[in-house]
C-alpha cells in the first residue's frame, strides 16, 4: 500500500513531468531555421505561427560585429514559429540568446496554423529593452539574413514574403558575408535558397542595398 507521503511525491513529479513537457518559444529570427536551431539543441515541433500586437525591427543585440532581429510591443502582426521546448532545452535556448531578454506571451495573441492544435503550456518570447538601429560598424549580416529567409521558405514563399513585408529597418546598412559569414549559426542555407533569397528582396520595395565598402 503507497501511503500518503509517496503518493504526494507521484503526484508533484507528474506534474513537473507535465510542466517541463508544454512549453514554447516563439521564434522570430534564426530560430525560424530548424537546422540553425539543433546547432543549439534539440527541440520538439515547430509549427508556423504569427503573433499579434508585436513588431520585429533590426536591430543591435551586443555582438560587435552585427545587427539581429528584435521585437516589441507594436500594432499588427508578427510571423514566426512556434517551438515546442522543455525546461532542459529552455535553458540552452537562453544561453543562445544571451543578448535578449525571455518574457512570457499571452496565448491568446499566438495564431497557431496547424490544425487542431491548442496551446497547453507558457508561450516565450525573447525581446530586448530598447531598438538599437543597425549601423556601419554593426551592420546586418547577410548570413544572418540568409539563415532567417532560408528557414521561412521551408514553410512557403508567403511565409518569406510575410517575414520581408512585416519586418522594419531592412534600410540600414549590410554587410554581404556570404563568402566569409560573420553569424555564427549559419545552417541550412542551399545555393537555391540565396537564389530565390535574392529575389525576395529585389522585389520588395524597401530593401536594403549593400553596404558601401
Amino acid at each position: 500500500m503507497v501511503d500518503s507521503s509517496t503518493l504526494s511525491g507521484i503526484i508533484l513529479y507528474e506534474k513537473k513531468q507535465i510542466d517541463d513537457g508544454c512549453m514554447y518559444i516563439f521564434g522570430y529570427g534564426s530560430l525560424i531555421n530548424e537546422a540553425s536551431r539543433k546547432l543549439t539543441g534539440d527541440t520538439g515541433k515547430a509549427m508556423p505561427a504569427v503573433v499579434s500586437g508585436l513588431q520585429r525591427y533590426w536591430g543591435k543585440t551586443g555582438s560587435p560585429v552585427m545587427s539581429h532581429l528584435v521585437v516589441r510591443e507594436g500594432e499588427g502582426e508578427c510571423n514566426g514559429v512556434l517551438i515546442h521546448i522543455d525546461d532542459e532545452a529552455l535553458s540552452i535556448f537562453d544561453i543562445r540568446e544571451a543578448g535578449y531578454q525571455r518574457v512570457e506571451l499571452a496565448a491568446s495573441r499566438v495564431k497557431v496554423f496547424e490544425p487542431g492544435f491548442t496551446i497547453d503550456g507558457p508561450v516565450y518570447v525573447y525581446v530586448t529593452e530598447d531598438v538599437i538601429s543597425p549601423c556601419h560598424i554593426q551592420p546586418i549580416a547577410q548570413s544572418y539574413v540568409d539563415t532567417v529567409l532560408a528557414g521561412c521558405l521551408r514553410y512557403s514563399a508567403d511565409f518569406a514574403q510575410g517575414f520581408i513585408a512585416s519586418t522594419y529597418g531592412w534600410g540600414f546598412p549590410r554587410m554581404d558575408d556570404r563568402h566569409a559569414p560573420v553569424y555564427q549559426r549559419v545552417a541550412g542555407v542551399a545555393d537555391s535558397d540565396r537564389s530565390v533569397i535574392d529575389t525576395l528582396l529585389e522585389n520588395f520595395p524597401d530593401a536594403f542595398k549593400k553596404q558601401e565598402e
